[in-house]
């Protein structure tokens, strides 16, 4: 056989691959989801992710007519579940359950195996859970100007509990040093649910935790709420105040909760997912489970989404740069 009919024959071979596989792109996106799919929480298990990933699973499993299984991936500021996915095959059977940590924050302090915003194609927005500052039952303090007054006396004798570095949780904290001028040492966990254990036990004394992470511990009395960091109170804990009807204007902290995908994953399957988690999120069942662990309803489609994140990354830039937060 002569070398030009051989690279015929190769060119021919490789041609008629790419037509086939052109020909299985869509079949494949119609057929999903052939499997069970996996939510991967970039936290502990137990956490505000783990609760809510677990509320928005167990109802799209229903509408895509597959199981879908929650795995914890935690460590590095959330960048190991992150990356995990990132990794993955863009096929739409391993999806993040992520926050800006993971997309924002982490690659803005460290380096990271990937980029939060270039290798994920965003689902959809979930929702929102604002940040609450709680203090350990043992501190016998009732009020937030107690707590900022006797951490000045005291330098040394408060510490603040986050669910890792860059989490929402620890740049609030950071936010709160830096208006009110409290004396508070950041200690990092790998979630906000081992976090919220050691601030009940009196481990550390202080914490400014996702709502759902704390909420058991409040009602037990372990744990005293001094203050809800949103615009308005949660009817989760309807007698706790605002950071603003307090007199601190402008305090504000949440985490906000999004899944992606890998880059790539075919449009078809994005929409599946997406129009899923739509039906989902209005149905009033799982309105009164997001009432019920204090979280917001955030529903945005993939544009959205993606427009959000971007402009969230500008403004929490300029958070870590003023509040001169860096790795440690």
């Amino acid at each position: 056989m002569s070398k030009y009919t051989m690279c015929r024959n190769r060119l021919f071979t490789g041609a008629a691959t790419l037509l086939i596989a052109g020909a299985m792109h869509p079949a494949f996106a119609a057929d999903y989801p052939a499997k069970p799919i996996t939510f991967i929480n970039p936290y502990a298990a137990g956490g505000p992710a783990d609760i809510l990933a677990r509320i928005v699973a167990k109802q799209m499993s229903d509408e895509l007519g597959q199981s879908i299984i929650i795995q914890s991936k935690p460590g590095g500021g959330a960048s190991i579940g992150a990356e995990y996915v990132a990794r993955a095959k863009p096929d739409g059977y391993t999806v993040l359950f992520g926050t800006a940590a993971a997309h924002i924050v982490t690659p803005l302090m460290q380096k990271v195996q990937y980029d939060g915003i270039k290798d994920f194609t965003f689902v959809g927005m979930v929702g929102n859970i604002p940040n609450v500052l709680t203090v350990a039952a043992d501190t016998n303090l009732k009020s937030v100007d107690e707590l900022i007054s006797d951490s000045k006396k005291n330098p040394e004798k408060y510490s603040y509990a986050s669910a890792g570095n860059g989490s929402s949780p620890h740049l609030t904290g950071e936010n709160f040093k830096q208006k009110t001028q409290a004396k508070l040492l950041h200690v990092p966990y790998k979630g906000a649910a081992p976090a919220s254990t050691d601030l009940a036990g009196g481990l550390v004394k202080v914490g400014f935790l996702n709502l759902p992470a704390v909420l058991p511990f409040i009602k037990e009395g372990k744990l005293h709420a001094l203050a809800i960091a949103a615009n308005k109170r949660s009817p989760a804990l309807p007698d706790v105040p605002t950071m603003d009807e307090l007199g601190y204007d402008g305090f504000k902290g949440s985490s906000w909760y999004s899944m992606a995908v890998p880059a790539n994953t075919p449009k078809e399957v994005v929409d599946t997912l997406y129009a899923a988690l739509k039906k989902v999120s209005e149905n009033p069942e799982t309105v009164k489970l997001y009432e019920k662990q204090g979280v917001e309803a955030f529903l945005m489609d993939s544009k959205a989404a993606s427009e959000f994140v971007a402009q969230d990354r500008e403004r929490i830039e300029k958070l870590l740069k003023a509040a001169n937060i860096t790795n440690k």
